[in-house]
């Protein structure tokens, strides 16, 4: 009978690259609150690089484990969802409530549909697609920071004439590429489960 598996260590880097996320994420949302708009910014940057960080010292140095491989996507779905859920109450954002209703829904089913497949013992990582909506979510929340702090500025109205439409045409494809992913993982996530 072979020794049972020891336990999976839950303090080491990419853990805490992951875990650190959550304090950061709860910084960004009083900088919304408070208009501080580039603190927001720079908090936001900060997380988004622990985000990549984590991903690439787990694979460079370890250890990949399951607690990180769920912890990430978490911290994630906190940082990206509580951003967007506390931007709804700033007009100028351009966030309408459907939009992030769409953004939300979307990572609790893909975060179920994980579960169900995992459960399998198949995996059920990222692929590009997720990766691009995730990037395309990451720059719609930097544009909207920006231009929020820049409007706070004097004499930025041409800068503002340039970035607003940049952030409009963002948002959609942030959109497009939020259903269209979440419809995929839909459709693998069948083909796995049949």
């Amino acid at each position: 009978m072979s020794a049972p598996a020891a336990p999976e260590p839950l303090l080491n880097v990419p853990n805490l690259l992951s875990f650190a996320r959550i304090p950061l994420a709860v910084g960004l949302f009083v900088c919304i609150v408070q208009g501080a708009w580039l603190a927001g910014l720079v908090i936001f940057f900060v997380a988004t690089a622990t985000d990549w960080l984590d991903g690439w010292w787990a694979r460079k140095y370890g250890p990949l484990t399951l607690v990180g491989r769920n912890l990430d996507p978490l911290a994630d779905k906190v940082l990206v969802c509580g951003t967007f859920i506390y931007l709804i109450p700033v007009t100028s954002a351009g966030i309408d409530p459907w939009m992030v209703t769409v953004v939300v829904c979307r990572e609790l089913l893909v975060t179920g549909i994980r579960g169900m497949v995992e459960a399998t013992g198949k995996k059920f990582g990222a692929d590009w697609f997720g990766k691009l909506k995730m990037a395309l979510q990451c720059a719609v929340l930097i544009g909207v920071l920006l231009i929020r702090w820049l409007d706070t500025l004097s004499g930025t109205s041409d800068a503002l004439a340039v970035l607003n439409p940049v952030q409009l045409v963002l948002l959609w494809a942030m959109l497009v590429a939020t259903i269209g992913s979440g419809a995929q993982y839909v459709v693998k996530a069948a083909k796995l489960l049949s």
